[in-house]
């Protein structure tokens, strides 16, 4: 991170310029030797910081060709290529990498340009970046990865995309949430599908022992529990002491418990308090799944 001087009055020009993008008056200021390049304001950010996170492409080339360091870093640690990256700026990143920026310098939580440009959506950045030698598996420090990302976000293109980049589909987070839980969690079906025709493991619990089939019953995500369900996820009890049937009842997704029960639920298991669907169903007065379970 830089550390120059106090801002001064011709600083704050500078900064202004670079991201308004006024190119006249950025090379006035700098012409005038009363700024250094890379002078920092209040927050900590440089011009090219500035220029870059405003989408200034040509303030940002000029910078560069004055000596701006490509890879100085925000308070947060990220670099002009992070929000390059964040930005979608194919042209911006490409001239940050070609004045020497470091593809996988990544922000104190470990964030990369590529896993920002993954998890934004921006295919074509993160392919260029591929190509230029980023980590298709880097990771934060959480663990999770650009296909965890993009799941999380049901980005099923940018998934297909780093499959074919040879991307690891099974990588869990640190608390053991994997790309498919996550999908699973937040009803992300596209997702759902690539990672199960990808050949994931689809009863992987995360630290507090649901699969992502309990996350989507409990969630009430139809679509996502069908396709789990269909290719042969656990239906019975689980490490967390309750089945896939006992949390859409604890939460009255009537049609989630028909499609489990159409697939041979066993209504009859006892969770880790010694109660079945049906004292579940009792208790939150939810007569449709009261009759659902008493049927034969």
């Amino acid at each position: 991170m830089p550390s120059h001087k106090k801002e001064t009055r011709h600083d704050q020009l500078f900064h202004t310029a670079a991201y308004e993008g006024d190119l006249d008056e950025l090379r006035s200021v700098l012409d005038s030797g009363r700024v250094h390049v890379d002078c920092i304001d209040k927050e900590g950010t440089t011009p090219l910081l500035l220029a870059v996170a405003a989408n200034q492409c040509e303030c940002v080339k000029e910078l560069l060709s004055q000596g701006a360091d490509p890879n100085i870093r925000r308070m947060t640690g990220a670099t002009a290529l992070f929000f390059a990256a964040q930005n979608g700026s194919l042209e911006i990143s490409k001239a940050l990498v070609e004045a020497g920026a470091e593809v996988d310098l990544a922000c104190f939580d470990g964030g990369t340009p590529f896993l920002v440009a993954c998890q934004c959506k921006h295919i074509d950045v993160a392919r260029y970046l591929l190509g230029q030698g980023a980590d298709v598996n880097a990771r934060m420090i959480d663990g999770a990865t650009a296909v965890f990302l993009s799941a999380q976000h049901g980005h099923a293109d940018v998934i297909s995309f780093l499959f074919e980049c040879g991307a690891n589909a099974h990588a869990p987070r640190m608390d053991n949430a994997t790309p498919l839980w996550i999908s699973a969690q937040f009803g992300h079906a596209d997702c759902v599908t690539l990672l199960v025709d990808h050949g994931v493991k689809l009863d992987t619990v995360r630290e507090d022992g649901a699969t992502p089939l309990f996350k989507a019953c409990h969630k009430g995500h139809y679509r996502v529990a069908e396709i789990l369900v269909k290719n042969n996820a656990n239906l019975g009890l689980l490490p967390n002491g309750e089945t896939a049937m006992h949390a859409a009842c604890m939460f009255n997704h009537s049609s989630i418990v028909k499609l489990l029960l159409d697939h041979g639920a066993n209504r009859n298991i006892k969770n880790s308090e010694g109660k079945t669907c049906q004292d579940i169903a009792e208790e939150n007065k939810s007569k449709v799944i009261q009759e659902m379970l008493n049927s034969l």
